[in-house]
């Protein structure tokens, strides 16, 4: 009778166990399952504060983390996740700021907004550039000229790719230009229509750490370059993201323009930010059906 019951209570336990063992990995499919539904986040890079604290006052069940001399702030916007990051102005400084969001956070995409100064004559303050392509307008090879030869930026005309297919090249001369994700560049668009303080067009966004007030200077990249406009953060940030393989989109929307005289307004740093946060949602919501 003994043996009896001691067997009847070892089948309960037994029991037990395996239905715990099974409760167990419904739970991580079900966890799987939700996790596999879940959206990586989006990162939003503005180099300054007016172009990046707007944004970050909008998120929700925010909190902000530091790295070094780098602030990002992680939370919600409209249910999706975004981390918004001052990068600090500079190529050196969005550069480093980029390394650290993508290693950090693992982002679905990176988009790098702010203000800039307008190459385009025919660009006005508030119109926005979609940057289908992002260039580097820094990078040299000058000419030889001997002491007492002077300089002539009008004659450095050889651009010096420095992301090179072939790095055994010691000289690699050419116009290295980053192409927006298309995905991302298709949200943009689709968000336009909620934007009114300007156009929005798709063109060329040159980069360097080169505040450009010279004329003929301006003229040289628009005609040989296509710039659309210039500021110092775009290049650097495509260059890192290209290295990842993390979507990329550049936008700028004009905050002055001395080729017609349009003065510098600083309330675009605002309006484009509300901008990029109706792209992400665009985005996101596209991402997310993708999932379902």
């Amino acid at each position: 009778m003994l043996l009896k019951n001691f067997l009847c209570a070892l089948g309960i336990c037994s029991s037990m166990f395996l239905a715990a063992c099974n409760d167990s990995d419904s739970d991580k499919t079900s966890s799987n399952s939700t996790t596999q539904k879940t959206l990586q986040p989006i990162v939003i890079q503005g180099a300054l504060p007016v172009e990046s604290e707007q944004m970050a006052s909008k998120l929700s069940n925010s909190t902000v983390e530091t790295f070094g001399g780098w602030t990002f702030w992680k939370g919600s916007y409209q249910g999706y996740p975004v981390i918004i990051s001052k990068t600090r102005m500079g190529m050196s400084n969005s550069a480093a700021a980029t390394a650290i969001a993508i290693e950090r956070y693992k982002p679905i995409a990176i988009i790098n907004q702010g203000t800039s100064g307008g190459h385009d004559p025919d660009l006005n303050v508030y119109d926005i550039v979609l940057g289908r392509y992002t260039t580097n307008i820094g990078a040299f090879r000058t000419p030889k000229k001997a002491v007492g030869e002077g300089s002539n930026s009008l004659e450095w005309t050889e651009a010096f790719d420095v992301l090179p297919t072939d790095e055994s090249d010691p000289e690699p001369i050419a116009i290295r230009k980053f192409e927006a994700d298309k995905e991302l560049l298709l949200a943009a668009q689709r968000a336009k229509t909620n934007y009114s303080k300007g156009r929005v067009v798709e063109g060329t966004i040159g980069s360097a750490d080169v505040w450009n007030n010279e004329l003929d200077r301006i003229a040289f990249f628009h005609k040989n370059y296509g710039t659309s406009v210039e500021e110092m953060e775009a290049a650097s940030v495509a260059q890192i993201a290209s290295q990842y393989k993390v979507p990329f989109l550049g936008v700028r929307i004009l905050s002055n323009n001395i080729t017609n005289g349009g003065a510098y307004d600083p309330g675009t740093g605002e309006a484009c930010q509300q901008y990029v946060l109706d792209i992400v949602v665009e985005y996101m919501k596209a991402k997310q059906a993708t999932l379902k």
